[in-house]
């Protein structure tokens, strides 16, 4: 698809599914499952973003694989706005795009899926996966303080539990981990609402930007789980570079 072919369908998509068009700048994210892990996390950043951020030049829309029962309960969860988000029920205007459908091998999506998250197919996700688990002094906390946890409704902590042997500033040992653990908890209990259809379990996300004359200005596509940025360190960083 030529970047013109790909202003255009952009464009097409925003007044097709009347997402509300208001701000100079559109970032336009296709994700896979509802209930994929990157949907999750990705969707809870953005929503951090939209609260924190000062600048108010930028609308964000999400497509997703999934049905309006899950879309709201992702919404409700993740914090992302029900007006920006838009559900379909397969993964072909992801491939128009050029999304990568992820290791297919012909057994089926969960066996895909496995076989990405032992790396196969997905060269970097077992790097993100033990970075949750070691933190990294490059990225910024998760939990502040006063933050509660609850793990399936037994382990309930706060944000501090992370400061007093890790101290704070940086994405301290297992606060990643327990982040994402509380994510899939989240789909585990809603399985049937995120996950439509297991076949596309593999199905990654691709990013777009485009400025005030709805040319394509920035564009990512991912190919490993838990890599819908191309720097997970800091995943939003790049508004900033691109806005």
């Amino acid at each position: 698809m030529t970047n013109i072919e790909l202003k255009n369908l952009l464009t097409d998509l925003i007044d097709e599914f009347h997402f509300k068009n208001l701000k100079t700048n559109k970032l336009i994210i296709f994700v896979g499952l509802l209930g994929d892990f990157d949907s999750f996390e990705y969707a809870i950043n953005l929503s951090k973003f939209i609260i924190s951020s000062k600048t108010n030049n930028l609308d964000i829309f999400f497509i997703a694989i999934g049905n309006e029962k899950g879309k709201e309960k992702f919404c409700k969860y993740t914090g992302f706005p029900e007006s920006n988000l838009k559900v379909v029920n397969n993964n072909q205007l992801h491939n128009i795009v050029g999304a990568s459908q992820g290791l297919n091998i012909g057994l089926g999506g969960w066996i895909n899926m496995t076989l990405m998250l032992m790396g196969i197919g997905s060269s970097k996700t077992l790097k993100e996966v033990v970075r949750g688990y070691i933190g990294d002094k490059e990225a910024n906390q998760i939990y502040n303080d006063f933050d509660q946890i609850n793990l399936f409704n037994f382990f309930k902590f706060s944000g501090k539990l992370f400061e007093k042997p890790f101290g704070k500033g940086y994405l301290r040992p297992f606060e990643l981990a327990t982040f994402r653990l509380n994510n899939m908890i989240e789909i585990f209990k809603n399985w049937k609402d995120y996950m439509i259809d297991t076949k596309y379990l593999p199905q990654r996300s691709c990013t777009f930007i485009i400025d005030q004359n709805n040319n394509v200005i920035y564009k990512y596509f991912s190919k490993d789980i838990l890599n819908y940025s191309k720097d997970m360190k800091s995943p939003l960083d790049f508004l900033n570079k691109y806005l």
